[in-house]
């Protein structure tokens, strides 16, 4: 007798853990990433309680095809287009309404070629430059009347000379629109791209963007380049350019 009682709290022991397991394996199935479950040919939905906000279609359990994403309200908000895995085409962005707010280029996963912006009526409102992923200095913009907008502003100058007195050469930097919302890169554009891994990124100071040059005992440049990213009406990043030629050949 006392050997079937321990025999039968066995087997509920074994019962209750067997139970346990399985709670906890189906708690595990339903946070799992639908990605990570998608059948080899598929179409994998991503919902928000009773929303659909994410559609994606894999072959061979790679992504391939048209990629859907979806305002909270159902309405379509951007396109991908997959190939192997990688993106490919043009990415497209919607307008709340339905209209075409922007395409971007893509080849092998890397945007390249020219990015177009629209109105809401359909209108050009862009045209920017990418090459491998970068900016290039391809860019317009256009009124909403068609119209080519521009000019923009200049890279100003500013010198404090003190190179006789303590060798000190001070560059400040600014627009000629006075704008703050820029960014003073010192660097030049490589291929017609602007590469941020080439340029340094001149920190402001007080508001201000300075370089500060000394007299050395080495040979220093002729001259600096500076790319400066500053923001339009449009919102977008205009890329512009200035060389600055210096007097002395020992400054860095």
């Amino acid at each position: 007798m006392k050997k079937c009682s321990i025999s039968l709290i066995i087997l509920i022991s074994i019962a209750l853990l067997a139970g346990c397991k399985g709670r906890k394996s189906e708690k595990k199935a339903e946070g799992t990433n639908p990605e990570a479950i998608a059948a080899a040919d598929s179409v994998v939905q991503y919902k928000s309680g009773n929303n659909l906000i994410k559609e994606i279609t894999f072959r061979n359990g790679v992504r391939e095809g048209l990629m859907k994403s979806f305002y909270a309200g159902g309405q379509l908000y951007q396109t991908f287009w997959y190939e192997n895995g990688l993106r490919e085409d043009s990415v497209r962005w919607y307008y709340l309404e339905g209209q075409l707010f922007r395409t971007t280029p893509y080849k092998h996963d890397t945007i390249d070629g020219i990015q177009k912006q629209f109105y809401r009526n359909g209108k050009l409102k862009a045209k920017i430059g990418y090459s491998k992923g970068m900016r290039t200095r391809f860019f317009q913009e256009f009124t909403d009347e068609g119209k080519l907008f521009g000019p923009y502003p200049e890279i100003t100058v500013t010198i404090q000379d003190s190179y006789r007195k303590n060798g000190a050469y001070i560059i400040d930097l600014g627009l000629s629109d006075k704008n703050t919302e820029v960014k003073f890169f010192r660097g030049n554009f490589i291929n017609e791209r602007f590469d941020t891994t080439m340029c340094k990124y001149i920190k402001p100071s007080n508001g201000k963007s300075i370089i500060y040059l000394k007299k050395t005992a080495k040979a220093g440049p002729d001259h600096i380049d500076i790319i400066a990213a500053m923001t339009t009406l449009f919102g977008n990043k205009y890329l512009g350019y200035k060389k600055i030629d210096l007097p002395y050949n020992d400054l860095n």
